[in-house]
């Protein structure tokens, strides 16, 4: 067992995967001897040398294509798009090309590849840098989402994305990085589509998304503490494929059911989870399905109007309250 911040994870997943297998190669934008913007990416280079980590120009159009050309050709390409953000610049790949090649080719092609992507705020990068954008990719049938929030949880799911037949986008919350974990010794392998409960409870059922995960487990400390109310708070990981189980039988148990995004509040990942929980658990609910969002605005650059419109522990274990009462 080791403890590793969120950062030096991805470093090890992608290292796992690339020794395991030498199909899987990695490519973006500074990943290689610069290790990554972020620098969640030193060492491989070093390691696994010019052939397996790749550089690539300033062209988030060209990493993709590449990639999907590597994917359908017998490799496995894990991509970087760096900002979360940019996936717009290349949004013809994410929606046409991976997640319907399979379809278009009446099943001759597969398209195993992972987009790795920088999500989220927390950094003060603004409003083109900083969006929470897991929604963009959810809609699109074909492709599988998931976002981490935890080191151990980094390295399982990135293993199981670059094994899984499919394209999968990896959402690696920013604000993370520097955030710790225990990490076990060997290879680790999760599962994807399948949630976690991070807090058991009785009172209420709390969903959460990757960074907004330490904020709820936070907010759910407080509820105990200060007004009794024993929440059960779940980190979803896996949007697609949904481990829908999950999380109805928590809803089940509690009877109540709210969602902490950080998305705008329009079509965020938490409205279709509403809407399942309406169609397949109306009858365990004792009150409505409550969101706790971001606002539909652009994110703003300063630090104190980042913080306000965030869902931040006090706010979440104030909504939550004021809903319970």
């Amino acid at each position: 067992m080791a403890e590793l911040t969120y950062r030096e994870a991805v470093a090890r997943g992608i290292a796992q995967e690339l020794e395991r297998d030498e199909r899987v190669v990695f490519l973006g934008e500074d990943v290689a001897k610069a290790g990554g913007v972020f620098k969640a990416t030193v060492g491989l280079y070093e390691q696994f040398g010019p052939k397996r980590v790749r550089d690539t120009p300033i062209s988030e159009q060209a990493i993709l294509g590449a990639a999907m050309g590597a994917a359908m050709t017998g490799l496995r390409p894990i991509a970087e798009i760096m900002f979360s953000d940019f996936l717009a610049v290349c949004f013809d790949y994410i929606a046409n090309e991976f997640p319907k090649s399979r379809y278009m080719s009446n099943g001759q092609l597969q398209c195993p590849l992972v987009v790795r992507t920088g999500n989220g705020a927390g950094s003060r990068f603004g409003a083109q840098h900083s969006q929470s954008v897991e929604n963009w990719a959810m809609m699109i049938p074909g492709l599988k989402v998931v976002a981490p929030s935890s080191p151990v949880d980094v390295i399982g799911l990135l293993a199981a994305a670059v094994r899984d037949p499919d394209p999968v986008v990896f959402f690696e919350h920013k604000s993370l990085y520097g955030t710790k974990g225990e990490v076990p010794d060997g290879e680790i392998v999760d599962r994807l589509g399948t949630a976690k409960v991070v807090r058991a409870g009785s009172n209420a059922t709390i969903l959460a998304l990757a960074l907004m995960v330490p904020r709820a487990l936070e907010a759910a400390e407080k509820l105990k503490a200060e007004h009794g109310i024993d929440a059960e708070v779940i980190d979803v990981r896996s949007l697609v494929p949904l481990d829908t189980q999950t999380i109805l039988s928590s809803v089940a148990k509690t009877g109540r059911l709210f969602t902490v995004e950080e998305n705008p509040r329009l079509c965020g990942w938490g409205a279709e989870i509403a809407s399942i929980v309406a169609d397949e658990a109306f009858y365990d609910l004792d009150g409505p399905v409550v969101r706790i969002t971001t606002p539909h605005i652009p994110l703003p650059a300063a630090d104190n109007l980042e913080d306000i419109v965030l869902p931040t522990p006090e706010r979440i274990a104030e909504r939550v309250r004021r809903a319970m009462a």
